[in-house]
């Protein structure tokens, strides 16, 4: 890639969050990519118990425990899940295959979920690349404990791991972002679909390779029948897991369920759906959860323009959420609003959804189905929608699987040893 005049780099500064709070110049940072590679083995220990004990400085911190999103981020890089995830990467490689790194690994996570540039880079790390984390300046409180705990950890840490990772900030200077692209092994983009366009058209070298994950839609699956058989504690429960799912991005996580639908006669859904936004609206009453006012008016605004353009045959606003009920599925928009407005609708079968599911969809929650049922939903699916099935209250746990990647797949390659031939006889 042609780069630009170097004179700009050395003027052009970003800042430095960690491994120590710093000012650098461009030409400083690109130096520092082209160093020759840490050697970093995939899962190698030093990486593997600095990020269990990474998770402990998490859940000791009294800051990082007043934020749900955190102690699940937490509770993810425990060492337990670190060894099972080593365990499973040792599968990935054949008889005549090893698994390695692929380099340098440039970030660019999003902006509304705060604390995925750890899950990201947490997997680029454990597989033995160095990485380039881009963050933006302005950024939320759990963003700010993040990088306050990564820098005390980094601080107390030495080897390899120390000079394998910079977490940078800067504003939307493009020649930096061309400048780290050009560098890199692996870029990877969380954002909406016109970030995700822009900075695709910023080129990689030849061998590089990218991974995207643009605007998505989620939604969540109930089977009526088995929702009433229920008791109260259950049903209390499940909403409970749902709430987690939807509320603790406002609904603008990308696995957030936006559709709620019910699989069952009209009479089984018509029974459930009411049972089940009561227990929602108490739970939220439980949690003293209270929506910002200006959301509030934005939601509103959305439900007056999605009832002119979609047979919507309900409308239902209490306790900070909105319910649209839809009379079918056919043109439902994935236009969304979030702070807790959620469409309705009823099929007869799981297989009756198929047809509507699209690529731009990608988590399903469900309750109330057997693996069988969802395999055989699956299938019905081919090159149709959706990523990720899991159950209610998973939504939002982030995994190697995500968006129809395996990421720890995505971040190495594959060297192919050949044996040796047969002696001739």
């Amino acid at each position: 890639m042609q780069r630009r005049d170097c004179r700009d780099d050395k003027l052009m500064e970003l800042e430095v969050l960690v491994p120590a709070a710093r000012r650098i110049s461009l030409d400083e940072l690109l130096t520092w990519t082209r160093q020759q590679p840490v050697c970093m083995m995939p899962f190698a220990a030093e990486i593997t118990d600095f990020c269990a004990g990474f998770s402990q400085r998490l859940f000791r911190d009294r800051e990082a425990a007043r934020h749900p999103d955190l102690a699940a981020l937490a509770f993810w890089m425990r060492k337990a899940e670190l060894l099972r995830l080593r365990d499973d990467f040792q599968r990935l490689a054949g008889a005549e295959t090893v698994m390695l790194p692929r380099g340098l690994v440039f970030h660019l996570p999003p902006g509304n979920v705060d604390t995925i540039f750890i899950y990201s880079w947490l997997l680029a790390a454990l597989t033995g690349n160095r990485n380039v984390v881009r963050l933006s300046t302005r950024r939320a409180p759990q963003s700010e404990i993040l990088i306050r705990l990564l820098r005390e950890a980094m601080a107390e840490t030495c080897g390899p791991l120390l000079h394998s990772t910079m977490v940078v900030s800067y504003g939307h200077e493009q020649q930096i972002t061309e400048a780290l692209s050009g560098a890199c092994d692996v870029r990877v983009i969380w954002g909406g679909d016109h970030t995700v366009a822009s900075i695709r058209s910023i080129p990689l070298p030849p061998h590089a390779r990218e991974l995207t994950f643009p605007d998505r839609s989620s939604l969540a699956v109930i089977h009526a029948e088995s929702y009433l058989k229920l008791g109260e504690d259950a049903r209390n429960q499940l909403a409970e897991r749902f709430f987690n799912d939807a509320y603790w991005f406002d609904q603008m996580a990308c696995s957030s369920p936006r559709l709620l639908v019910w699989c069952g006669t009209s009479e089984q859904a018509d029974q459930a759906t009411r049972a089940f936004w009561t227990c929602l609206e108490a739970c939220m009453e439980r949690k003293h959860y209270q929506g910002i006012p200006a959301v509030q008016m934005q939601k509103f605004v959305f439900a007056c323009q999605a009832i002119l353009k979609l047979p919507v045959s309900e409308y239902r606003s209490a306790a900070e959420a909105t319910i649209l009920g839809l009379e079918s599925l056919k043109g439902y928009s994935r236009e969304h609003c979030g702070g807790g407005l959620f469409f309705s609708a009823r099929v007869d079968a799981l297989a009756d959804l198929a047809p509507i599911l699209y690529r731009k969809d990608q988590t399903m929650g469900y309750f109330g189905f057997s693996s069988n049922d969802l395999r055989s939903f699956a299938l019905h699916l081919a090159g149709g929608g959706v990523d990720r099935i899991v159950p209610i209250g998973q939504a939002l746990q982030f995994s190697r699987y995500w968006d129809g990647y395996d990421l720890i797949r995505e971040f190495c390659r594959s060297l192919y040893i050949a044996g040796e031939p047969p002696a001739a006889e």
